[in-house]
């Protein structure tokens, strides 16, 4: 198709939803729902009372049908989601989700008996079911599942605390996307949506790209009142649920979740945290490439002098898919499905929500990646970064729908490696040092983004949940003052910020749907780079232990998933090890721009 000047051949890349359904009023839609409502009410009849006299092979029934009910409900509520999110302008889309998450709540409902009476049942009677031989697939599950029993009410509790969900929190977090979606940046004549503007920033132009920090930091400050309110809403919700269920302290759901204990995330911290200096390091080193005394905050992400490379859809395509089979054809083979299949949503639409994420549906059918591309680098960074947890996803298919999902301390890691592979397949098309220098520059602040801001997002997010704690409702100048505080320490002296930057905590959508989340970016960060230090080590060696381990999926503890690729996650060590690696590229990237004769 002929692209017209600006374009990039992205903007008639939609996914092809009819491989769920054939539309939103699909009247399968319908049936799947009162199946799985029939099924489940077949369930409760059949193993409420039963539950606690089943032996293993009655067990493992019992399972398979859990898992087929819980499948069914989550297909379509992929479907309503992922159209929702891109016509999250239009009501009726909003509303079709809400009444899928209020019924599908009612339909859990039922089988909320399940999970607390497996909970409770007798240690030793738990214990030889889970050694059976027939339950060998759902053992890991099995032993997961038993470790919520201290935080679990009672069955009448629990369903009073799913339905007040969806009309609590599940409805704020709908406000802060829709209202985040709706709001329009006047930008130099034109009003540009969430996704452009922070596009902006990193554009060659400085003015350009400080126009644009302030049309953010305006736009932003305009709605403070509902996004604070949101934010409020959220740790107070979070506050309460950590009450009722007796965990110790914000982030302890979140850890078993993610199946790893409070010292492994606190050794982290510390590891990260110690090496903030390399920020600033490399923020005066990009302030000397740049010709600037002082970076702003609006020149973090700013591209080198120089020609600014932009790459076209098909081009994207190429270059990600080029880098995977370098490494596997046999992922790349999975790699191209997506492209060729109508598995990605490429285009910038009105409506469509900002940001991009990969979807696992359900593994009767496929994942689905959404980005917004706009051709910059950046983009095909997100691209493969989005393409690698869809080829972990289409993999962990194998273990079916309640085995398949990812604790989150693995779940970035396929995505991640992705990223670095395409990096390198970037490098090495890449002839002249200038441009291999931007290359590398730009790596480093990707990897920067995800290890050191995330992890100050992190600390800001544990203050700003124990401040709301500690002192009731927040007002947007507190929550200013925690994100301050937390984000301007990694880069010392290196870069200044601008007084709009204060409110940009509020357009952070991971506070607001997922909270304790931001840490999985840098743990998956790390462990990538020590999984990619051992790949240069072990060669081709390596990449059957690493597809095992994207295989394995959730089926298996984080500890013993990674173990199959040789690294030892219980080790600190890796985490300094893996920050070595990472300054190991800011000596790299000094020593270019030497030789370059830019510094």
């Amino acid at each position: 198709m002929h692209k017209r000047a600006g374009q990039t051949g992205a903007e008639q890349i939609h996914w092809r939803l009819e491989d769920l359904y054939a539309g939103p009023d699909d009247p399968r839609l319908e049936a799947d729902m009162t199946w799985a409502e029939a099924a489940a009410t077949a369930f409760a009849r059949d193993y409420r009372d039963a539950l606690p006299r089943l032996d293993a092979a009655q067990l493992a029934e019992a399972l398979t049908r859990l898992q087929e009910i819980r499948q069914r409900l989550a297909r379509v509520g992929s479907y309503r989601y992922l159209s929702y999110v891109t016509h999250s302008d239009d009501a009726r889309f909003g509303a079709a989700l809400q009444a899928y998450e209020e019924r599908a709540t009612q339909i859990g409902n039922i089988l909320v008996f399940f999970d607390i009476a497996w909970a409770c049942l007798d240690e030793d009677r738990a214990r030889a079911l889970v050694a059976a031989a027939e339950l060998a697939p759902w053992r890991h599950l099995l032993a997961h599942w038993r470790a919520y029993g201290d935080h679990l009410l009672s069955e009448a509790e629990e369903r009073i605390l799913a339905e007040k969900r969806v009309t609590g929190a599940g409805l704020w977090a709908r406000l802060f996307d829709e209202t985040l979606t709706e709001m329009r940046f006047p930008l130099r004549g034109k009003s540009l949506s969430e996704q452009e503007i922070l596009s902006k920033l990193s554009d060659p132009d400085r003015a350009l790209r400080h126009d644009a920090a302030e049309a953010l930091s305006s736009g932003l400050e305009s709605r403070l009142h509902t996004l604070t309110t949101c934010f409020n809403a959220i740790l107070a919700d979070k506050a309460l649920d950590d009450r009722l269920r007796r965990y110790p302290h914000w982030l302890a759901e979140r850890n078993l979740a993610n199946e790893i204990d409070d010292a492994m995330v606190a050794s982290l911290e510390a590891a990260v945290v110690a090496r903030y200096p390399l920020v600033a390091r490399y923020y005066r080193l990009k302030g000397r490439l740049l010709g600037i005394d002082r970076l702003m905050d609006y020149d973090r992400y700013a591209p080198l002098p120089g020609k600014s490379r932009t790459h076209d859809w098909q081009d994207c395509q190429r270059i990600v898919l080029a880098a995977v089979a370098d490494f596997s054809p046999e992922l790349a083979a999975i790699g191209r499905r997506f492209f060729d299949e109508g598995w990605i949503d490429a285009a910038l639409a009105p409506g469509k929500r900002g940001g991009a994420f990969a979807h696992p549906v359900t593994p009767d059918v496929h994942p689905y990646l959404m980005v917004n591309y706009t051709g910059q680098t950046r983009d095909v960074m997100t691209v493969a970064h989005e393409l690698g947890h869809g080829i972990h996803q289409y993999l962990a298919r194998e273990q079916g729908f309640l085995n398949a999902d990812t604790p989150l301390t693995t779940a970035e890691t396929a995505s991640v490696f992705g990223e670095m592979l395409t990096f390198e397949q970037l490098l090495r098309e890449e002839s002249d040092p200038r441009g291999r220098l931007a290359l590398l520059c730009g790596k480093i602040e990707d990897t920067f983004a995800t290890v050191f801001r995330q992890m100050a997002m992190h600390r800001f997010e544990g203050q700003m949940h124990e401040a709301r704690r500690r002192e009731g409702e927040l007002s947007r100048e507190r929550l200013a003052e925690l994100w301050l505080a937390t984000q301007t320490e990694q880069f010392a002296d290196s870069v200044a910020f601008s007084q709009g930057y204060r409110w940009w905590w509020s357009y952070i959508p991971h506070f607001i749907g997922s909270p304790g989340y931001v840490y999985a970016y840098a743990f998956g960060e790390l462990l990538t780079l020590a999984l990619i230090q051992r790949y240069r080590a072990e060669g081709k060696a390596f990449v059957p232990r690493y597809i095992e381990m994207l295989r394995l999926g959730g089926s298996r503890s984080p500890v013993e998933v990674v173990g199959v690729t040789g690294i030892d996650l219980t080790d600190p060590g890796i985490w300094s090890s893996a920050l070595d690696y990472l300054e190991s590229l800011v000596v790299q990237a000094e020593t270019l721009a030497r030789e370059c004769g830019d510094v």
